[in-house]
């Protein structure tokens, strides 16, 4: 018996490769971006469940510290303290955010541990956010992802609510203890 030939066995068939060459058709994962390239930087507020996000063509400390100030105007000049809970970028911790640091003492840096991305209440957001407004898009250009991401936060923001971490839990009635429930009997 040759390396091509089947085997049978009882109660199992086994299929022989359609040809010498025979192989699977593969195909290149498409991310939908197509050589598009830039970030998207987002505060949100999981208390009320607002949100501010902002496009930027390239991620530098210079885009970062202009986020930065735009989200010091749009929050409330009553809050006292500001979290900003960040991972371990290095335009996160460059010296111009410091002396940003500095200059807007109610501001405080939380970076959480690496790999540790469940920490950070707005990585669940940005779930709901890529959902709203890149799932099942194609884009050309990057100015028709920054138009989506506007629109998609504007929707948020007209429905927001407040953010609670986890999926909703639905009410279950409490099960009474036993084996089984006695039927219910009617007499005849």
């Amino acid at each position: 018996m040759g390396p091509q030939a089947a085997k049978s066995y009882p109660g199992r068939r086994l299929v022989k490769p359609a040809g010498p060459g025979a192989e699977r058709a593969r195909q290149e994962i498409d991310y939908g971006r197509r050589g598009v390239a830039g970030y998207v930087f987002g505060a949100f507020q999981p208390a009320t469940g607002a949100a501010l996000t902002l496009t930027y063509e390239r991620r530098t400390t210079v885009n970062w510290v202009d986020f930065l100030g735009r989200v010091d105007a749009w929050v409330d000049p009553s809050v006292a303290r500001i979290y900003a809970v960040l991972d371990n970028l290095n335009v996160h911790s460059a010296p111009d955010v410091l002396l940003f640091a500095l200059l807007h003492p109610r501001w405080e840096f939380v970076f959480q541990p690496k790999y540790a991305a469940y920490l950070n209440l707005i990585e669940p957001w940005w779930k709901v956010l890529r959902s709203l407004a890149l799932k099942g898009r194609r884009f050309d250009a990057w100015v028709e992802i920054e138009q989506a991401i506007e629109r998609a936060t504007a929707y948020w923001n007209e429905h927001k609510h407040a953010f609670v971490r986890g999926r909703r839990r639905r009410h279950r009635q409490c099960r009474r203890p036993g084996i089984a429930a006695v039927p219910k009997l009617t007499a005849i």
